[in-house]
């Protein structure tokens, strides 16, 4: 297993206690905190190293995107329920259905051998997910509360959820034929 591989492994099981610090209340905002920035730190060293030594694999490609939206959808349903942060359920929900959507999109490219890379907007978008998620960590913290890192978590969550809608439409916009030639009929056989 690659070094990338094994960070995305690692990330994908630092969800289940980040899960559990985020969810269990106050005193644990912390823990946290510090689970999500190490699960977040992976993320970009795990690309980082992949990109300077070439270490790209089928599963990197799966597990890496997808241990990413778990993290994000984590915190985000969780801050949706929360009573500090008290994110509107639709904005959760639009975020939520363009990564479902747009991992089917990209399931659909890959079993037609295209590659659909990230593209500037949409590593903004993943940026300023984590971002608002970490913002909002710090922010209900007892240590570090405060209306002012709640205000600031709110302007880059939205700023997230624009992003997130922008870069969606941008990536079924570039892959549109695909798209239209996937809802022709074709003959069974």
């Amino acid at each position: 297993m690659t070094v990338p591989n094994l960070l995305t492994v690692l990330r994908i099981l630092l969800i289940v206690p980040f899960c559990f610090f985020v969810t269990a209340g106050l005193h644990w905002d912390t823990l946290a905190l510090v689970t999500f920035v190490v699960a977040a730190f992976t993320d970009w060293f795990d690309g980082h190293y992949a990109r300077r030594f070439k270490q790209f694999s089928e599963a990197g490609k799966l597990l890496d995107p997808l241990a990413d939206k778990l993290l994000v959808t984590t915190a985000l349903v969780a801050f949706a329920a929360d009573p500090i942060v008290q994110l509107p359920v639709w904005s959760v929900v639009v975020i939520l259905g363009r990564e479902f959507l747009i991992t089917g999109l990209r399931g659909m490219l890959a079993s037609q051998q295209v590659v659909m890379a990230a593209d500037t907007l949409g590593k903004a978008k993943a940026a300023s997910q984590m971002a608002a998620i970490a913002i909002f960590l710090v922010a209900r913290s007892p240590v570090t509360a405060d209306r002012v890192f709640l205000a600031l978590g709110q302007a880059v969550y939205y700023v997230a959820l624009v992003l997130t809608v922008l870069s969606g439409l941008e990536y079924i916009w570039k892959h549109r034929e695909t798209l239209r030639n996937s809802f022709k009929a074709t003959p069974e056989g």
